[in-house]
């Protein structure tokens, strides 16, 4: 059995529907196309920590009795879907909001040359942590390509944030003795972010036994010589913090690593993924996030979407707690089939979508109100992200295991404030718990 929210109306006329973060007994989780058609008219509702599902304060109506199918208690309401008649109208609402939100959306769209690296570079927050003559001489190199892919990718998103906000990006390059080194992009007390970072990073060495033994933790089979094992490993990581609680927060990290063996001979793998940590969930919003990832993979083999979301879901878990860090995404890692160039495309695909699948979301709350209230669980949300990104995130592990690594830009996913209150389930909850259960199996 899976438990779900007992719904709130909001007290305002929001037209957005809004619903909690799902349950995960046995790791398991809501499809949201299947989970929009179902309960297209729930309301407005919040994550109960532990890993339940709850309700949130949403107005001072007392404790009534409504029409069949309608019951509202007190501050703390119930609204039960009375049948399936509203799901064409929610979804064909959601569908033509987007395509307006679209429109309206100006996205900077890099073009494809990859024969002009100098013209390329032009567009870019900084020049690109290879030299521009070694890269036009390597060109054909995946090392190359996937450098120029991930420069294009974080100018972008910060094209965009910046549009948005008003705002601009602190550009920082920094160096690694050990080999390489990146572009950190911050924007700190912006209109609508409160902080948002997007960094390159392109290093290079000799792996470290802590970080080797990550690897063969994940079934690599790695053999150098004399103790060393170069490696090559760039990516582009990308986390936004909005200040309105209602603009979720997105994180986005797309990488290629790269090991020479001791015979010579090079491993190589692609891994990443996008996913969205919102702290009321917009069941539009959720659709139109998951539509357009799943339009990315599908160009690619049909598989990729449900399998990279499943491994999403399951990846992006906070175990201690029995909770999901969001609402998913997509996410993979050791991708390296059926060949070196298939893959790339893919995650060409994958990089193009971080404009179109957040940008929208973004416009369309800019003009949301908030409360006090609606703040202070923000914060706490926002200290579940940093309890995941801290215990469990391999990229911060590896980026720590590696010598010369950037502190700021790997503890850059942190948000600029965050709570961990004590006991916040009775801080915020107090003793109004109303659950209902149905099987898991109806949920999905």
């Amino acid at each position: 059995m899976t438990s779900i929210a007992l719904c709130t109306i909001h007290s305002s006329a929001r037209s957005i529907a809004r619903l909690c973060q799902v349950s995960r007994s046995a790791h398991g989780t809501a499809d949201f196309h299947s989970f929009v058609a179902r309960y297209s008219t729930l309301r407005k509702c919040a994550f109960l920590l532990g890993g339940k599902w709850s309700f949130i304060r949403a107005g001072t109506r007392q404790m009534s009795q409504a029409s069949p199918g309608r019951i509202l208690l007190g501050r703390y309401g119930v609204f039960l879907a009375a049948g399936a008649a509203a799901v064409t109208g929610v979804l064909t609402a959601g569908v033509s909001h987007f395509q307006r939100a679209e429109m309206a959306t100006k996205i900077s769209k890099v073009e494809e040359e990859e024969g002009n690296i100098r013209e390329r570079c032009k567009s870019f927050m900084s020049v690109p942590v290879t030299d521009i003559k070694v890269l036009e001489q390597r060109k054909d190199a995946m090392s190359a390509r996937m450098e120029m892919l991930i420069m294009e990718t974080q100018a972008a998103f910060c094209r965009a944030l910046e549009e948005v906000d008003g705002g601009s990006f602190r550009v920082d390059r920094w160096s690694r003795k050990e080999g390489g080194g990146g572009i950190s992009c911050v924007m700190q007390d912006g209109k609508v972010f409160e902080k948002a970072g997007v960094n390159v990073s392109v290093v290079f060495g000799n792996l470290t036994e802590e970080a080797a033994k990550q690897m063969r933790s994940r079934g690599k089979v790695l053999k150098g010589k004399d103790g060393k094992l170069p490696f090559c490993a760039m990516g582009v990581s990308s986390v936004i913090h909005p200040k309105n609680p209602h603009i979720p927060t997105v994180h986005f990290n797309y990488r290629y690593f790269e090991i020479e063996e001791g015979d010579g001979t090079k491993q190589w793998w692609f891994g990443g993924g996008t996913d969205l940590t919102p702290v009321y969930i917009d069941l539009e919003d959720a659709a139109h996030f998951h539509k357009t990832l799943k339009e990315a993979c599908d160009k690619h083999h049909p598989k990729y979407y449900p399998d990279f979301k499943k491994w999403c879901d399951n990846y992006f878990y906070i175990r201690h707690r029995g909770e999901t860090r969001g609402i998913g995404g997509i996410f993979f890692d050791d991708l390296d089939s059926p060949n070196q160039e298939e893959v790339f495309n893919f995650v060409k695909s994958c990089a193009k979508t971080v404009v179109p699948c957040y940008l929208p979301i973004v416009n369309k709350h800019l003009n949301d109100s908030f409360t006090p209230e609606e703040m202070d669980w923000q914060q706490v949300r926002r200290g579940r992200y940093v309890e995941f990104n801290l215990v469990y995130d391999r990229g911060v592990k590896f980026g720590l295991a590696t010598p010369g690594s950037r502190i700021e830009s790997i503890l850059m996913s942190l948000p600029l404030t965050a709570s961990s209150t004590y006991n916040t389930s009775k801080t915020f909850f107090h003793t109004k718990k109303i659950f209902t259960t149905i099987s898991k199996n109806e949920l999905i």
